[in-house]
């Protein structure tokens, strides 16, 4: 299709305007068609920006390495520039947005002189889905339009969805690296200048606008800009939510079925939670999302959610046969894989897949030879993968994808799962006591920092509510009132019986040593079953003033965790508890000011009496 044949005028127009302004020497309208999937990822390899791996070990697979400035979320140059600069809140970076629209329209001008503009229109959600949402991306990048194939529904159906006339969120992105008369890439095309790069989102106008980067999030316009930070803003516009959230589906040994929410930060376990194989007995999980869910309430008054994704961007270090077997079963072939190692048999490897690199050299993410690691243990400073590299795969190429994954409908959501990465104080499982609490309990999560995140301390802890810090495209303590609305609404519909119970888990604690105290990935199963008994209302909970911890042998005992390692992990930390409020008190409610809703604050004081009590 051609810019002619758009049918939708202000989609038109629009994309005319963005030419006019980047002067590309041609624009393509995408189709999604395997053979324009093919022809991106033969662009990458030609120009010598991307290899295609062994045929007999990995099939139709590629292997890509960014420039050493283009590696992760760069928060720092991540901008919420909304009118009002209150309503971008303490949590994200404000710019004025006029004034960032004339710094970036300059940059912007001339930007894919020498290059093709790919205009992709896109789908957040299955085709049609009335939770679901369109998106057109503007990009320079063939790397950008085989992710987006991957990651999104591409293609001439969503373009007959938006129809002459439908919302869509425009999406314009330049990986800034203009070409002269003859010139070629020498090397991965960005703006090198971490300060130079923009990721910018307008939320009056529920525009996306990126600069300088071809890497994940910041070019992958459908993933977390368009997701999580816009969509967050539509979803408080329209009555909705969308989460930073896995989707899995649960279904025990007597074959009863729910589906479970759950929100973690970036390194956090949560792709190995939704394509968890529990040790248990006769229990099963599906996947149906491993990062994001979109959710409303049906006309039942149930909460259903979609995972508007169709493919999966993982973390590689890590990840192995023992942490997520399905995974690794997932990406055996058709996979994008960016800033790992290619071994001399091209295949690739990165640390922590379980087994030494083969082969005597290795070429690492950053294009050096080296002599291959005898160990797959990461070496500080010698490592062959980034520590964010990354797997691009298809949603349908994992073996536990459930078969309702991309059901238009949605699934029916029976329980939410906050948590995060804590050595201390957080037990291994806790249920909030009702849906004011579990707010209250979701507002005040923590965790450490990982290295998804460019330009933060990884190790450091910073609460990180609902793990939705770098992700919620307004104030985070109207975000709370959101919450606090919809579960209201509910009530008051005599809905609150069907509202998702709320708990909270930690694989993370450790002991004296500093020595992991639960074993986690499939073991998680043992507190799934704890979650999905309580949902029913089983009595295997002691109640005590931060929620309902599991009840001594509530929690089956995986071989290698003792009692006393168990009762450790869930007692009530009535010390660590007490400093844990005097923070939030100090360090986090704080910053919301007026807007923090006065519900969470008087929780916060009900839990500090309660604890005093005892």
């Amino acid at each position: 299709m051609n810019l002619s044949e758009l049918k939708h005028a202000g989609l038109k127009q629009w994309v005319e305007e963005t030419a006019a302004l980047m002067t590309p020497d041609a624009v393509e309208i995408c189709d999604g068609t395997k053979a324009e999937y093919d022809r991106m990822l033969k662009i990458m390899v030609d120009a010598k920006l991307g290899v295609k791996l062994n045929q007999d070990k990995r099939p139709d697979s590629y292997w890509f390495r960014s420039d050493p400035s283009d590696v992760a979320r760069a928060e720092s140059r991540t901008f919420i520039a909304s009118k009002n600069k209150d309503d971008a809140g303490p949590t994200n970076n404000w710019t004025d947005p006029v004034e960032l629209k004339k710094t970036m329209e300059g940059l912007y001008k001339g930007c894919m002189k020498g290059r093709t503009m790919y205009v992709i229109p896109f789908s957040m959600g299955p085709i049609g889905s009335d939770i679901a949402k369109i998106g057109v991306e503007i990009s320079d990048s063939p790397y950008v339009v085989f992710n987006m194939h991957i990651m999104t529904r591409v293609g001439a159906k969503v373009l007959d969805v938006l129809g002459t006339d439908g919302f869509f969120v425009r999406c314009r992105h330049s990986i800034a690296k203009p070409l002269a008369a003859g010139e070629k890439d020498t090397g991965w095309p960005c703006e090198p200048d971490v300060n130079k790069k923009y990721i910018s989102h307008f939320p009056d106008t529920y525009e996306i606008w990126s600069y300088g980067s071809g890497y994940g999030g910041n070019a992958l316009l459908g993933k977390k800009c368009l997701a999580l930070r816009i969509a967050s803003v539509l979803g408080r516009d329209e009555g909705w939510l969308a989460e930073h959230m896995l989707i899995l589906k649960l279904t025990n040994p007597q074959g009863k079925v729910k589906y479970i929410g759950g929100a973690l930060p970036s390194a956090c376990g949560k792709t190995n939670l939704a394509m968890l194989i529990p040790t248990l007995p006769g229990w099963k999980v599906e996947c149906i999302g491993d990062d994001i869910a979109w959710m409303k309430f049906g006309a039942d008054g149930q909460l259903y959610a979609i995972n508007p994704e169709c493919g999966f961007f993982g973390v590689l270090p890590g990840t192995s046969d023992h942490s997520n077997k399905s995974a690794m079963d997932s990406i055996k072939k058709n996979t994008i894989f960016t800033n790992c190692g290619l071994t001399e048999d091209g295949d690739v490897w990165w640390e922590q897949i379980g087994y030494p690199a083969p082969g005597k050299t290795i070429t690492t993410w950053k294009g050096e030879v080296i002599p291959s690691p005898t160990t797959d243990k990461p070496v500080a400073g010698q490592e062959v993968a980034h520590v964010n590299a990354r797997f691009t795969v298809p949603a349908q190429q994992c073996p536990v994808i459930a078969p309702e994954w991309d059901d238009p409908k949605g699934v029916p959501i029976s329980a939410f799962l906050f948590g995060g990465r804590r050595a201390a104080t957080i037990p291994l499982a806790n249920q909030a006591k009702d849906w004011v609490h579990g707010v209250f309990m979701g507002s005040i999560t923590g965790s450490e920092i990982t290295a998804a995140a460019l330009d933060l301390q990884a190790g450091s802890i910073r609460r990180d509510p609902f793990a939705m810090v770098p992700f919620c495209g307004y104030h985070m303590g109207d975000y709370f009132a959101h919450w606090l609305k919809l579960g209201k609404q509910a009530q008051d519909a005599g809905n609150g019986d069907k509202l998702p119970k709320i708990f909270f888990v930690n694989w993370f604690r450790k002991d004296e040593n500093g020595k992991f105290m639960w074993p986690g990935y499939s073991e998680n199963s043992r507190v799934l079953a704890w979650l999905f008994d309580r949902c029913d209302g089983a009595d295997n909970f002691v109640e005590t003033p931060i929620g309902n911890l599991p009840k001594p042998g509530s929690i089956s005992l995986p071989s290698d965790v003792s009692e006393a390692t168990m009762a450790e992990l869930i007692k009530l930390d009535v010390d660590g508890w007490k400093k844990e409020i005097a923070d939030v008190r100090e360090n986090h409610y704080s910053k919301f000011g007026d807007k923090l809703p006065k519900e969470l604050a008087a929780q916060l004081d009900v839990m500090e009496k309660g604890l005093n009590s005892l």
